[in-house]
Protein backbone atom coordinates (compact mmCIF):
# COMPACT_ATOMS: atom_id res chain seq x y z
CA UNK A 1 0.00 0.00 0.00
CA UNK A 2 1.14 3.53 -0.76
CA UNK A 3 2.72 4.74 2.53
CA UNK A 4 0.85 8.04 2.34
CA UNK A 5 -2.42 6.24 1.69
CA UNK A 6 -1.75 3.96 4.66
CA UNK A 7 -0.95 7.00 6.78
CA UNK A 8 -4.22 8.73 5.92
CA UNK A 9 -6.18 5.51 6.53
CA UNK A 10 -4.66 5.11 10.00
CA UNK A 11 -5.05 8.81 10.68
CA UNK A 12 -8.76 8.50 9.86
CA UNK A 13 -9.19 5.65 12.36
CA UNK A 14 -7.05 7.29 15.02
CA UNK A 15 -8.89 10.47 14.21
CA UNK A 16 -12.16 8.81 15.13
CA UNK A 17 -10.67 7.72 18.45
CA UNK A 18 -9.08 11.10 19.07
CA UNK A 19 -11.79 13.34 17.72
CA UNK A 20 -14.61 11.60 19.57
CA UNK A 21 -13.10 12.04 23.07
CA UNK A 22 -12.13 15.63 22.35
CA UNK A 23 -15.44 16.25 20.68
CA UNK A 24 -16.90 15.28 24.05
CA UNK A 25 -15.44 18.53 25.34
CA UNK A 26 -17.41 20.38 22.68
CA UNK A 27 -20.61 18.33 23.02
CA UNK A 28 -20.65 18.80 26.78
CA UNK A 29 -20.20 22.57 26.59
CA UNK A 30 -23.96 23.21 26.12
CA UNK A 31 -24.63 20.78 28.97
CA UNK A 32 -22.11 22.49 31.25
CA UNK A 33 -23.10 26.02 30.33
CA UNK A 34 -26.81 25.24 30.72
CA UNK A 35 -26.30 23.66 34.14
CA UNK A 36 -23.64 26.04 35.47
CA UNK A 37 -23.02 29.74 35.68
CA UNK A 38 -19.77 31.00 34.10
CA UNK A 39 -17.99 31.16 37.49
CA UNK A 40 -18.67 27.45 38.18
CA UNK A 41 -17.62 26.46 34.68
CA UNK A 42 -14.50 28.53 35.21
CA UNK A 43 -13.72 26.58 38.39
CA UNK A 44 -14.17 23.30 36.51
CA UNK A 45 -11.84 24.57 33.77
CA UNK A 46 -9.15 25.31 36.35
CA UNK A 47 -9.43 21.76 37.71
CA UNK A 48 -9.12 20.24 34.23
CA UNK A 49 -6.18 22.53 33.48
CA UNK A 50 -4.27 21.11 36.44
CA UNK A 51 -5.32 17.59 35.43
CA UNK A 52 -3.77 18.18 31.98
CA UNK A 53 -0.49 19.36 33.51
CA UNK A 54 -0.32 16.50 36.02
CA UNK A 55 -1.17 13.96 33.30
CA UNK A 56 2.00 14.99 31.49
CA UNK A 57 4.06 14.69 34.67
CA UNK A 58 2.72 11.20 35.35
CA UNK A 59 3.53 10.11 31.79
CA UNK A 60 7.05 11.67 32.01
CA UNK A 61 7.74 11.09 28.32
CA UNK A 62 7.48 7.30 28.52
CA UNK A 63 4.92 7.08 25.72
CA UNK A 64 7.32 8.59 23.16
CA UNK A 65 10.23 6.61 24.62
CA UNK A 66 8.15 3.45 24.31
CA UNK A 67 7.55 4.12 20.59
CA UNK A 68 11.23 4.73 19.98
CA UNK A 69 12.57 1.66 21.77
CA UNK A 70 9.73 -0.69 20.86
CA UNK A 71 10.27 0.00 17.15
CA UNK A 72 14.05 -0.55 17.39
CA UNK A 73 14.40 -3.31 20.00
CA UNK A 74 14.61 -7.01 19.16
CA UNK A 75 13.28 -7.91 22.61
CA UNK A 76 10.01 -6.03 22.51
CA UNK A 77 8.53 -7.82 25.53
CA UNK A 78 11.26 -6.38 27.75
CA UNK A 79 10.46 -2.88 26.51
CA UNK A 80 6.77 -3.45 27.27
CA UNK A 81 7.25 -4.91 30.75
CA UNK A 82 9.88 -2.36 31.77
CA UNK A 83 7.60 0.48 30.68
CA UNK A 84 4.59 -1.01 32.47
CA UNK A 85 6.47 -1.46 35.75
CA UNK A 86 7.84 2.08 35.58
CA UNK A 87 4.42 3.68 35.05
CA UNK A 88 2.73 1.37 37.58
CA UNK A 89 5.16 2.15 40.40
CA UNK A 90 5.27 5.91 39.74
CA UNK A 91 1.46 6.15 39.55
CA UNK A 92 0.93 4.27 42.83
CA UNK A 93 3.52 6.47 44.56
CA UNK A 94 1.97 9.67 43.25
CA UNK A 95 -1.59 8.77 44.23
CA UNK A 96 -0.51 7.47 47.63
CA UNK A 97 1.50 10.59 48.49
CA UNK A 98 -1.32 12.74 47.13
CA UNK A 99 -3.85 11.16 49.48
CA UNK A 100 -1.53 11.64 52.46
CA UNK A 101 -0.96 15.32 51.68
CA UNK A 102 -4.27 16.05 49.97
CA UNK A 103 -4.96 19.31 51.83
CA UNK A 104 -1.51 20.69 51.01
CA UNK A 105 -1.94 19.63 47.39
CA UNK A 106 -5.34 21.33 47.23
CA UNK A 107 -3.84 24.56 48.57
CA UNK A 108 -0.94 24.36 46.11
CA UNK A 109 -3.25 23.93 43.11
CA UNK A 110 -5.93 26.29 44.43
CA UNK A 111 -8.54 23.53 44.08
CA UNK A 112 -11.33 23.02 46.59
CA UNK A 113 -10.23 20.11 48.87
CA UNK A 114 -13.55 18.31 48.27
CA UNK A 115 -12.49 17.69 44.66
CA UNK A 116 -8.88 16.63 45.19
CA UNK A 117 -9.55 12.91 45.82
CA UNK A 118 -11.51 12.64 42.58
CA UNK A 119 -8.64 14.32 40.75
CA UNK A 120 -6.02 11.97 42.23
CA UNK A 121 -7.97 8.83 41.29
CA UNK A 122 -8.61 10.05 37.74
CA UNK A 123 -4.94 10.88 37.29
CA UNK A 124 -3.82 7.47 38.56
CA UNK A 125 -6.23 5.52 36.35
CA UNK A 126 -5.38 7.56 33.26
CA UNK A 127 -1.65 7.06 33.82
CA UNK A 128 -2.04 3.28 33.96
CA UNK A 129 -3.43 3.09 30.41
CA UNK A 130 -0.64 5.16 28.81
CA UNK A 131 1.51 2.17 27.83
CA UNK A 132 -1.41 -0.11 26.82
CA UNK A 133 -2.67 2.58 24.44
CA UNK A 134 0.87 3.17 23.15
CA UNK A 135 1.23 -0.58 22.58
CA UNK A 136 -1.91 -0.60 20.42
CA UNK A 137 -0.57 2.28 18.34
CA UNK A 138 2.89 0.75 18.00
CA UNK A 139 1.36 -2.54 16.83
CA UNK A 140 -0.91 -0.70 14.37
CA UNK A 141 -4.19 -1.72 16.02
CA UNK A 142 -6.13 1.49 15.48
CA UNK A 143 -9.56 -0.19 15.46
CA UNK A 144 -9.25 -1.60 18.98
CA UNK A 145 -7.72 1.68 20.11
CA UNK A 146 -10.71 3.54 18.72
CA UNK A 147 -13.28 1.21 20.28
CA UNK A 148 -11.85 1.61 23.79
CA UNK A 149 -11.60 5.38 23.42
CA UNK A 150 -15.18 5.62 22.20
CA UNK A 151 -16.45 3.43 25.07
CA UNK A 152 -14.71 5.84 27.46
CA UNK A 153 -16.47 8.75 25.80
CA UNK A 154 -19.87 7.06 25.80
CA UNK A 155 -19.69 6.33 29.53
CA UNK A 156 -18.45 9.81 30.39
CA UNK A 157 -21.03 11.50 28.18
CA UNK A 158 -23.91 9.33 29.36
CA UNK A 159 -23.16 9.75 33.07
CA UNK A 160 -22.61 13.51 32.75
CA UNK A 161 -25.91 14.05 30.96
CA UNK A 162 -27.67 11.84 33.51
CA UNK A 163 -26.17 13.66 36.51
CA UNK A 164 -26.56 17.22 35.22
CA UNK A 165 -29.79 17.08 33.23
CA UNK A 166 -31.81 13.95 34.05
CA UNK A 167 -31.16 13.43 37.76
CA UNK A 168 -32.47 16.84 38.95
CA UNK A 169 -35.76 16.26 37.09
CA UNK A 170 -36.06 12.66 38.32
CA UNK A 171 -35.37 13.72 41.92
CA UNK A 172 -38.03 16.42 41.72
CA UNK A 173 -40.77 14.46 39.95
CA UNK A 174 -40.28 10.82 40.90
CA UNK A 175 -41.81 9.22 43.96
CA UNK A 176 -38.88 6.80 44.04
CA UNK A 177 -36.54 7.77 46.86
CA UNK A 178 -33.54 6.34 45.05
CA UNK A 179 -33.21 9.44 42.85
CA UNK A 180 -33.78 11.98 45.60
CA UNK A 181 -31.36 10.01 47.74
CA UNK A 182 -28.43 10.40 45.33
CA UNK A 183 -29.21 13.92 44.12
CA UNK A 184 -27.36 16.85 45.66
CA UNK A 185 -27.81 20.52 44.82
CA UNK A 186 -24.71 22.52 43.88
CA UNK A 187 -22.92 19.22 43.25
CA UNK A 188 -22.37 19.68 39.51
CA UNK A 189 -18.56 19.71 39.53
CA UNK A 190 -18.44 16.57 41.71
CA UNK A 191 -20.90 14.83 39.36
CA UNK A 192 -18.69 15.68 36.37
CA UNK A 193 -15.59 14.35 38.13
CA UNK A 194 -17.43 11.16 39.15
CA UNK A 195 -18.40 10.59 35.50
CA UNK A 196 -14.77 11.00 34.47
CA UNK A 197 -13.63 8.66 37.25
CA UNK A 198 -16.04 5.87 36.28
CA UNK A 199 -15.08 6.18 32.60
CA UNK A 200 -11.36 6.02 33.44
CA UNK A 201 -11.87 2.98 35.66
CA UNK A 202 -13.75 1.03 32.98
CA UNK A 203 -11.13 2.01 30.39
CA UNK A 204 -8.41 0.49 32.57
CA UNK A 205 -10.43 -2.71 32.89
CA UNK A 206 -10.71 -2.91 29.09
CA UNK A 207 -6.94 -2.44 28.73
CA UNK A 208 -5.86 -4.60 31.68
CA UNK A 209 -4.83 -7.57 29.51
CA UNK A 210 -1.39 -6.08 28.80
CA UNK A 211 -0.75 -6.03 32.55
CA UNK A 212 -2.02 -9.58 33.12
CA UNK A 213 0.02 -11.02 30.23
CA UNK A 214 3.24 -9.15 30.99
CA UNK A 215 6.31 -11.10 32.14
CA UNK A 216 7.20 -8.18 34.43
CA UNK A 217 10.83 -8.32 33.44
CA UNK A 218 12.51 -5.10 34.51
CA UNK A 219 15.64 -4.10 32.60
CA UNK A 220 17.28 -1.41 34.71
CA UNK A 221 19.73 -0.43 31.96
CA UNK A 222 16.97 -0.14 29.39
CA UNK A 223 14.87 1.86 31.86
CA UNK A 224 17.66 4.37 32.45
CA UNK A 225 18.18 4.73 28.69
CA UNK A 226 14.45 5.24 28.17
CA UNK A 227 14.32 7.85 30.93
CA UNK A 228 17.25 9.67 29.37
CA UNK A 229 15.40 9.75 26.05
CA UNK A 230 12.12 10.66 27.77
CA UNK A 231 13.44 13.48 29.97
CA UNK A 232 13.47 16.14 27.24
CA UNK A 233 10.08 14.88 26.09
CA UNK A 234 8.76 15.38 29.63
CA UNK A 235 10.12 18.92 29.75
CA UNK A 236 8.66 19.62 26.33
CA UNK A 237 5.33 18.10 27.39
CA UNK A 238 5.07 20.20 30.53
CA UNK A 239 6.04 23.32 28.60
CA UNK A 240 3.52 22.49 25.87
CA UNK A 241 0.76 21.95 28.43
CA UNK A 242 1.63 25.26 30.06
CA UNK A 243 1.17 26.88 26.65
CA UNK A 244 -2.20 25.20 26.27
CA UNK A 245 -3.83 25.58 29.69
CA UNK A 246 -1.75 27.74 32.02
CA UNK A 247 -3.29 30.92 30.66
CA UNK A 248 -6.57 29.95 32.34
CA UNK A 249 -4.83 29.38 35.65
CA UNK A 250 -3.02 32.72 35.43
CA UNK A 251 -6.20 34.45 34.28
CA UNK A 252 -8.01 33.39 37.45
CA UNK A 253 -5.06 34.19 39.72
CA UNK A 254 -4.35 37.66 38.32
CA UNK A 255 -7.99 38.77 37.95
CA UNK A 256 -8.76 37.58 41.49
CA UNK A 257 -6.08 39.96 42.80
CA UNK A 258 -7.49 42.86 40.74
CA UNK A 259 -11.23 42.22 41.11
CA UNK A 260 -12.58 39.25 43.07
CA UNK A 261 -12.67 35.46 42.81
CA UNK A 262 -16.20 35.22 41.41
CA UNK A 263 -15.47 37.69 38.60
CA UNK A 264 -12.18 35.94 37.81
CA UNK A 265 -13.78 32.50 37.55
CA UNK A 266 -16.58 33.95 35.43
CA UNK A 267 -14.04 35.36 32.95
CA UNK A 268 -12.22 32.03 32.89
CA UNK A 269 -15.53 30.28 32.23
CA UNK A 270 -16.36 32.52 29.24
CA UNK A 271 -12.88 32.13 27.80
CA UNK A 272 -12.85 28.35 28.33
CA UNK A 273 -16.24 27.93 26.66
CA UNK A 274 -15.23 29.87 23.52
CA UNK A 275 -11.94 27.97 23.36
CA UNK A 276 -13.99 24.88 22.55
CA UNK A 277 -14.82 26.25 19.10
CA UNK A 278 -11.12 26.39 18.36
CA UNK A 279 -10.93 22.70 19.25
CA UNK A 280 -12.07 21.81 15.74
CA UNK A 281 -8.57 22.65 14.54
CA UNK A 282 -7.04 20.95 17.55
CA UNK A 283 -9.04 17.81 16.84
CA UNK A 284 -7.71 17.64 13.30
CA UNK A 285 -4.11 18.35 14.37
CA UNK A 286 -4.20 15.75 17.14
CA UNK A 287 -5.73 13.07 14.92
CA UNK A 288 -3.11 13.77 12.29
CA UNK A 289 -0.32 13.55 14.88
CA UNK A 290 -1.65 10.25 16.24
CA UNK A 291 -1.31 8.69 12.82
CA UNK A 292 1.90 10.47 11.86
CA UNK A 293 4.01 9.79 14.96
CA UNK A 294 4.29 5.98 14.56
CA UNK A 295 4.65 6.53 10.80
CA UNK A 296 7.63 8.84 11.32
CA UNK A 297 9.49 6.28 13.41
CA UNK A 298 8.67 3.26 11.22
CA UNK A 299 9.83 5.06 8.04
CA UNK A 300 12.88 6.82 9.44
CA UNK A 301 15.21 4.20 7.95
CA UNK A 302 13.52 4.04 4.55
CA UNK A 303 14.99 5.57 1.43
CA UNK A 304 14.69 9.36 1.42
CA UNK A 305 12.07 9.66 4.19
CA UNK A 306 12.50 13.47 4.17
CA UNK A 307 10.60 13.71 0.88
CA UNK A 308 7.65 11.86 2.39
CA UNK A 309 7.75 14.03 5.52
CA UNK A 310 7.59 17.15 3.33
CA UNK A 311 4.56 15.81 1.45
CA UNK A 312 2.80 15.04 4.73
CA UNK A 313 3.33 18.61 5.94
CA UNK A 314 1.96 19.99 2.66
CA UNK A 315 -1.27 18.03 3.05
CA UNK A 316 -1.59 19.01 6.69
CA UNK A 317 -1.34 22.70 5.78
CA UNK A 318 -3.89 22.36 2.99
CA UNK A 319 -6.46 20.58 5.14
CA UNK A 320 -5.76 22.78 8.15
CA UNK A 321 -6.26 25.92 6.08
CA UNK A 322 -9.68 24.69 4.96
CA UNK A 323 -10.71 23.82 8.53
CA UNK A 324 -9.61 27.17 9.93
CA UNK A 325 -11.54 29.17 7.34
CA UNK A 326 -14.63 26.97 7.66
CA UNK A 327 -14.81 27.33 11.46
CA UNK A 328 -14.33 31.11 11.23
CA UNK A 329 -17.05 31.46 8.60
CA UNK A 330 -19.58 29.43 10.61
CA UNK A 331 -18.47 30.65 14.06
CA UNK A 332 -21.78 32.32 14.90
CA UNK A 333 -23.76 29.21 13.96
CA UNK A 334 -21.42 26.99 15.96
CA UNK A 335 -21.67 29.18 19.05
CA UNK A 336 -25.47 28.85 19.09
CA UNK A 337 -25.16 25.08 18.84
CA UNK A 338 -22.33 24.49 21.31
CA UNK A 339 -22.62 27.54 23.60
CA UNK A 340 -26.36 28.30 23.77
CA UNK A 341 -25.98 30.44 26.90
CA UNK A 342 -25.34 33.99 25.65
CA UNK A 343 -23.54 34.92 28.89
CA UNK A 344 -20.46 33.27 27.41
CA UNK A 345 -20.51 34.93 23.96
CA UNK A 346 -18.55 38.04 24.84
CA UNK A 347 -15.33 35.97 24.55
CA UNK A 348 -15.98 35.01 20.89
CA UNK A 349 -13.21 37.32 19.65
CA UNK A 350 -10.62 34.81 20.87
CA UNK A 351 -11.80 32.11 18.44
CA UNK A 352 -9.84 33.14 15.28
CA UNK A 353 -6.67 33.71 17.31
CA UNK A 354 -6.87 30.30 18.96
CA UNK A 355 -7.73 28.57 15.68
CA UNK A 356 -4.59 30.01 14.13
CA UNK A 357 -2.60 29.10 17.26
CA UNK A 358 -3.76 25.47 17.00
CA UNK A 359 -2.86 25.52 13.30
CA UNK A 360 0.66 26.69 14.13
CA UNK A 361 0.92 23.98 16.78
CA UNK A 362 -0.10 21.30 14.28
CA UNK A 363 2.56 22.49 11.83
CA UNK A 364 5.08 22.50 14.67
CA UNK A 365 4.32 18.83 15.41
CA UNK A 366 4.93 17.99 11.75
CA UNK A 367 8.18 19.96 11.70
CA UNK A 368 9.34 18.30 14.95
CA UNK A 369 9.96 15.00 13.16
CA UNK A 370 13.64 15.90 12.76
CA UNK A 371 14.53 15.87 16.44
CA UNK A 372 12.41 12.80 17.23
CA UNK A 373 13.86 10.48 14.59
CA UNK A 374 17.41 11.76 15.14
CA UNK A 375 17.21 11.30 18.95
CA UNK A 376 17.72 15.02 19.60
CA UNK A 377 14.66 15.49 21.75
CA UNK A 378 16.48 18.09 23.85
CA UNK A 379 15.66 20.57 21.08
CA UNK A 380 11.97 19.86 21.58
CA UNK A 381 12.35 20.63 25.27
CA UNK A 382 14.27 23.82 24.53
CA UNK A 383 11.70 25.05 21.99
CA UNK A 384 8.76 24.25 24.27
CA UNK A 385 10.41 26.01 27.21
CA UNK A 386 10.75 29.16 25.10
CA UNK A 387 7.05 28.87 24.24
CA UNK A 388 6.14 28.44 27.91
CA UNK A 389 8.22 31.45 28.95
CA UNK A 390 6.49 33.56 26.30
CA UNK A 391 3.07 32.30 27.44
CA UNK A 392 3.73 33.13 31.07
CA UNK A 393 5.37 36.47 30.28
CA UNK A 394 2.66 37.77 27.94
CA UNK A 395 -0.11 36.64 30.28
CA UNK A 396 1.57 38.26 33.27
CA UNK A 397 2.09 41.58 31.48
CA UNK A 398 -1.19 41.92 29.62
CA UNK A 399 -3.95 40.10 31.54
CA UNK A 400 -4.34 43.14 33.86
CA UNK A 401 -4.88 45.30 30.76
CA UNK A 402 -6.89 43.18 28.30
CA UNK A 403 -8.01 40.13 30.28
CA UNK A 404 -8.55 36.87 28.43
CA UNK A 405 -7.48 38.39 25.09
CA UNK A 406 -3.96 38.34 26.54
CA UNK A 407 -4.21 34.57 27.01
CA UNK A 408 -5.31 34.09 23.38
CA UNK A 409 -2.53 36.33 22.05
CA UNK A 410 0.04 34.58 24.25
CA UNK A 411 -0.99 31.18 22.90
CA UNK A 412 -0.82 32.38 19.29
CA UNK A 413 2.56 34.06 19.73
CA UNK A 414 4.08 31.10 21.61
CA UNK A 415 3.02 28.49 19.04
CA UNK A 416 4.12 30.71 16.16
CA UNK A 417 7.60 31.09 17.64
CA UNK A 418 7.80 27.35 18.38
CA UNK A 419 6.90 26.55 14.77
CA UNK A 420 9.57 28.90 13.45
CA UNK A 421 12.27 27.63 15.85
CA UNK A 422 11.60 23.99 14.99
CA UNK A 423 12.18 24.72 11.33
CA UNK A 424 15.20 26.93 12.02
CA UNK A 425 17.03 24.33 14.13
CA UNK A 426 16.03 21.42 11.91
CA UNK A 427 17.01 22.82 8.51
CA UNK A 428 20.74 22.23 9.10
CA UNK A 429 20.51 19.14 11.33
CA UNK A 430 17.89 17.13 9.40
CA UNK A 431 17.04 18.90 6.13
CA UNK A 432 13.52 18.28 4.84
CA UNK A 433 12.55 19.73 1.41
CA UNK A 434 9.42 21.59 2.50
CA UNK A 435 7.52 23.37 -0.25
CA UNK A 436 7.34 26.76 1.47
CA UNK A 437 5.89 28.43 -1.57
CA UNK A 438 2.84 26.18 -1.35
CA UNK A 439 2.66 26.25 2.46
CA UNK A 440 2.75 30.06 2.66
CA UNK A 441 0.32 30.37 -0.24
CA UNK A 442 -2.42 28.29 1.39
CA UNK A 443 -1.82 29.65 4.87
CA UNK A 444 -1.76 33.24 3.65
CA UNK A 445 -5.02 33.01 1.73
CA UNK A 446 -6.76 31.17 4.59
CA UNK A 447 -5.63 33.76 7.16
CA UNK A 448 -6.60 36.66 4.89
CA UNK A 449 -10.05 35.25 4.09
CA UNK A 450 -10.61 34.41 7.78
CA UNK A 451 -9.77 37.97 8.85
CA UNK A 452 -12.06 39.43 6.19
CA UNK A 453 -14.95 37.12 7.11
CA UNK A 454 -14.68 37.54 10.89
CA UNK A 455 -13.61 41.14 11.33
CA UNK A 456 -14.24 42.85 8.00
CA UNK A 457 -17.88 41.86 7.43
CA UNK A 458 -19.09 41.28 11.00
CA UNK A 459 -19.15 37.47 10.53
CA UNK A 460 -21.74 37.74 7.77
CA UNK A 461 -22.37 34.42 6.03
CA UNK A 462 -23.06 36.34 2.80
CA UNK A 463 -19.38 37.29 2.75
CA UNK A 464 -17.92 34.24 4.48
CA UNK A 465 -19.46 31.44 2.43
CA UNK A 466 -18.29 32.84 -0.97
CA UNK A 467 -14.78 33.22 0.45
CA UNK A 468 -14.84 29.61 1.65
CA UNK A 469 -16.09 28.38 -1.73
CA UNK A 470 -13.38 30.35 -3.54
CA UNK A 471 -10.73 28.80 -1.31
CA UNK A 472 -12.11 25.28 -1.82
CA UNK A 473 -12.08 25.92 -5.57
CA UNK A 474 -8.41 26.92 -5.41
CA UNK A 475 -7.55 23.76 -3.47
CA UNK A 476 -9.49 21.57 -5.87
CA UNK A 477 -7.89 23.17 -8.91
CA UNK A 478 -4.30 22.83 -7.63
CA UNK A 479 -4.44 19.58 -5.62
CA UNK A 480 -7.13 17.42 -7.20
CA UNK A 481 -4.80 15.06 -9.06
CA UNK A 482 -2.41 14.53 -6.15
CA UNK A 483 -5.15 13.93 -3.59
CA UNK A 484 -6.87 11.50 -5.95
CA UNK A 485 -3.67 9.45 -6.17
CA UNK A 486 -3.66 9.05 -2.39
CA UNK A 487 -7.32 8.30 -1.75
CA UNK A 488 -8.11 6.09 -4.74
CA UNK A 489 -6.74 2.69 -5.60
CA UNK A 490 -4.05 2.63 -8.21
CA UNK A 491 -4.83 0.82 -11.40
CA UNK A 492 -3.01 -2.44 -12.01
Amino acid sequence: MNPLKKLFKQTAIYGLATVVPRLLNVILVPVYTSAMKPEFYGELSIIFSWVAILNVLLAYGMETAFFRFFSKSENKETVVSTSLISILVSSILFVGIGFIYQNSLADLLNIDPKYINYVLCILGLDALVIIPFAWLRANEKPTRYSIVKIVNVAINLGLTIFFLLALPKLAASSSERIFSGIYRTDFQISYILIANLVASGITLLLMISLYTKSSYTFDKGLWKTMLKYASPVLIAGVAYTINEVFGRIMLEDILTDIFDEEYAKSEVGKYAACIKLALFMNLFATAFRMGVEPFFFSHSDSENPQKTYAQITNYFVILGSVIMLAVVVFADILKRIFIPNSEYWEAMNVVPLLLLASFFLGIYHNLSVWYKVSDKTRFGAFISIIGAVLTIGINYLFIPKIGYMASAIATLFAYGIMMFLSYYFGKSRYPVPYNFRKILFYMGISILFSAIAFYGFGRSLYAGIPLLLIFLGIVYKLENDKLRQIFTKSKT
